[in-house]
C-alpha cells in the first residue's frame, strides 16, 4: 500500500461553470463569483455581477436575477437584470421585467414583462484644466502672425 498522496486530476482553469443540477431545489439566496448554470429549481435571488448564467432546460426560478450575461433555456419568473446581455432562446419562458444594455429574444420563446435598455455607462475623462494665457503687449497683425509662423514661411509671404 503506498503512502503517497493520491495526485487530484482538478483544475480550476479547465473545469467549466459551477453547476447546480436538475434534482437540486433551492430556497434562498446565490451569490456565485463564478459562472452558474442552473438546472434545478431556484426560489428567491441569484446574483453573479461579474459572470454569466445559464439557465438551463430543466431550470426553473422563482426569482430575481442580476448577472453580467443571461441565457435563459428555461423558465424565469421575476425581475432580471444584466449588464451586458440577455439571450432567451427558443423554448425558454421569461415572465418579469428585463434590465439590459443587449437582449436577443429567438422565435418561439415566451416572454411576458417590459423592457428598459440601458446603455453602459461611459466613463467621462477627468477635466484638464486649461492654462491661462500670459498677457503680452498688443503687436501689428502681421507681427503678430509672423511671430507665430516658423521663419521659413514668413520669407515667402512678406515679400510684396
Amino acid at each position: 500500500m503506498s503512502t503517497a498522496p493520491a495526485t487530484s486530476h482538478y483544475s480550476p482553469e479547465t473545469r467549466g461553470p459551477a453547476v447546480i443540477g436538475k434534482s437540486v431545489m433551492i430556497k434562498g439566496q446565490i451569490f456565485s463569483r463564478e459562472d452558474l448554470t442552473i438546472d434545478g429549481e431556484i426560489d428567491g435571488s441569484v446574483e453573479l455581477q461579474e459572470h454569466r448564467l445559464t439557465v438551463g432546460p430543466h431550470g426553473k426560478l422563482q426569482a430575481g436575477v442580476k448577472a453580467r450575461e443571461i441565457v435563459v433555456l428555461g423558465t424565469i419568473h421575476g425581475n432580471v437584470e444584466a449588464s451586458d446581455k440577455i439571450d432567451i432562446r427558443k423554448d425558454a419562458k421569461l415572465v418579469g421585467d428585463i434590465k439590459t444594455a443587449r437582449i436577443v429574444i429567438e422565435d418561439g420563446a415566451y416572454f411576458k414583462g417590459s423592457i428598459d435598455i440601458a446603455r453602459p455607462e461611459i466613463s467621462k475623462p477627468a477635466a484638464v484644466p486649461t492654462p491661462k494665457p500670459v498677457a503680452a503687449t498688443p503687436a501689428p497683425a502681421a507681427n503678430a502672425a509672423a511671430a507665430s509662423a516658423p521663419s521659413s514661411a514668413l520669407s515667402g509671404e512678406l515679400k510684396r
